[in-house]
């Protein structure tokens, strides 16, 4: 089953390294892309993935769009850095 997740914060190819690298340990996912421009995270896996994928993303500070506000916001972007930089840094590895 393939779907996609919109979601928030994604900014550059660091975001997108974590993302891929965090869905694609979980069980029931089998190939994860992600459109940095579109803020878009393809996936394909099991039908009881999505939401595993949706929580996991909140976690790591993207969430699926129009799910935060106010201080879940910003502590969903503050999250996102922090992903984006270890993201990056794997990324260089």
């Amino acid at each position: 089953m393939a779907y996609q997740i919109k979601v928030e914060n994604i900014k550059c190819g660091g975001c997108a390294s974590t993302i891929r690298s965090k869905l694609e340990s979980m069980d029931g996912i089998e190939n994860i892309d992600v459109d940095i421009a579109e803020g878009i995270v393809s996936v394909e896996g099991s039908e009881d993935s999505r939401n595993a994928a949706t929580a996991r993303l909140l976690k790591l500070g993207y969430p699926e769009s129009g799910t935060a506000e106010g201080i879940a916001a910003a502590k969903a972007r503050a999250k996102s850095f922090v992903s984006c930089a270890v993201g990056r840094m794997s990324k260089d590895d």
